[in-house]
Formats: structure tokens, sequence, C-alpha cells
């Protein structure tokens, strides 16, 4: 057994610091709401950077910039480990296979420059983890309010995943591409099915890519308008046929005639 500092074996201060660690990531006292707080504070400047990335790439201090983000995101991911209840479980999440992908861009910006725009993805993951609805969004957790973030997170996220397949796959091909803006407002004038024209994509790639970006626009757009005019709805699963939608005043539910006790925070 390998002692250390004052008597304690590694295995018990890795023990230690794995207590500590979900305490802070999963703990309700203010302490443990005020660093979320500071590490999605963290998550929001690195998605500023991602976003801001394809602007910056030609400074000098952008590999340093990089490399800083690297260790950041690889320090929380190692922490949100350690934090989790079964690592097992957590490793296999969507969201952390998003982040591994998006550290590998970082730590590798030469070889991996053409998938460099994926990062953006963070913004997915941030917006649909139960850790940023636990801490910022408790209060709309579950309500109609989350169902439209999580939507416009996802429209955004999906601009700028469009922009950087423009980007990358039309850049200084006569496209009219001529830089990142180019990507950026071709996509979304083409999201928008405004189409004016003076950027068009070539050849049967180009054609079916815009096509592709116009669909998803109108699915973008008809998923957030449903959001914001559906009439509200409280989530509570019944328990006995599992519909998880019911109206906020509903006693029984609608589907199988199950009585209800759906909480009220007033």
């Amino acid at each position: 057994m390998v002692e250390t500092g004052a008597g304690y074996s590694l295995a018990t201060r890795i023990a230690r610091l794995r207590i500590r660690l979900s305490h802070l990531y999963h703990g309700h006292t203010p302490q443990a709401v005020r660093f979320r707080l500071a590490v999605i504070g963290v998550d929001l400047a690195l998605i500023a950077f991602f976003i801001a990335a394809p602007f910056l790439r030609k400074t000098p201090a952008f590999l340093v910039v990089d490399y800083l983000v690297a260790f950041i995101l690889a320090v929380d991911l190692g922490a949100r480990a350690l934090a989790a209840r079964k690592a097992s479980e957590w490793i296999r999440r969507p969201i952390v296979w998003v982040d591994i992908f998006v550290l590998l861009t970082l730590l590798f910006p030469q070889w991996l420059f053409n998938l460099a725009f994926l990062r953006v993805l963070r913004i997915w993951t941030l917006f649909n983890s139960d850790f940023f609805w636990d801490t910022v969004g408790r209060r709309y957790d579950d309500t109609r309010f989350e169902e439209i973030i999580r939507t416009l997170a996802g429209l955004v996220t999906f601009v700028f995943v469009a922009t950087g397949f423009v980007y990358t796959s039309f850049i200084g091909q006569g496209a009219g591409i001529a830089g990142y803006l180019d990507a950026l407002y071709f996509t979304v004038t083409s999201l928008t099915t405004t189409g004016y024209g003076d950027i068009t994509l070539p050849g049967s790639w180009g054609k079916v890519l815009s096509i592709a970006i116009m669909v998803s626009g109108i699915g973008f757009f008809a998923r957030l308008a449903t959001s914001l005019f559906r009439p509200g709805k409280v989530r509570f699963r019944c328990p006995t046929c599992g519909l998880l939608r019911h109206e906020p005043d509903a006693v029984h539910c609608k589907a199988c005639g199950t009585l209800l006790n759906i909480p009220n925070d007033e």
C-alpha cells in the first residue's frame, strides 16, 4: 500500500477526492451550486471560443489558447468521470463521447483541422445535459421553457455545424465562399429558405448539401413554432400507461383515466 502525506494511502486520497467532486457536481448545497455555476460559465466561454475560432485561427496566440482550452476541457472531463456514480455508465453517454471528440480536435488541431467546426456540438451537449438544468434551469426543468431552450440550442448548433461543412468543403472553389463569414451567410439564407442566389454551391454535393440545409431549416422552425405556440402542458409520467404530458389542471390521465397527483409548485 502506498502511503502519502499525512499517512493516507493513494487509494484513500482518490476515494476522498471522488466524494468531494461528487458533492460539488451533484450536491445541492450553496457551495456546490456556486461551483457548478462557475463550471457553466467556463463552458459558455469555451463555446464562445469555438464560435470565434475560425476568425482567430491565423492569430499568433491561437494555438496557445487552443491548448489551454484543451487542458481545461480535459480537467473537466476527468473531474466528471471521478464524480460519476458509475463511471462505466457515464462513459457510454453520447454527450460524453461528443466532449471527448471535441477534446481530440483541440489536442490535434493540425491533423483534425477539417473537423474542428464540430467543436460547436458543445452547445448541444451543454443545453441537453442534466448538469445544466439541475443548476441553472431547476425552476424551468421539465417545462415548455426547457423544450424551447433545447430546440434553440439544436438550431444554433446546426447553423454552425452546417457552416463548417460549407466552409471546409467549398472554400476557394469558385462558389463565392471566400471566408467563414460567407459560409455562415449562405447557411443562414438557405436555412431560412431566403436564397438570394448570390452564393450557390457547385456540383452534386453542393446541391445535396443545400437541400439538406433547407429541409432541416423547415424542420427546426416547425419544431420551434410548436414549442412556442402549443398550449402549455406539464410533464408528469402516468404510473399506469406512462403518458408524459398532461394539462396543468389534470386530475385524471386522459389516456387511461388513472388518478394523477401532479405536484403544484405554487
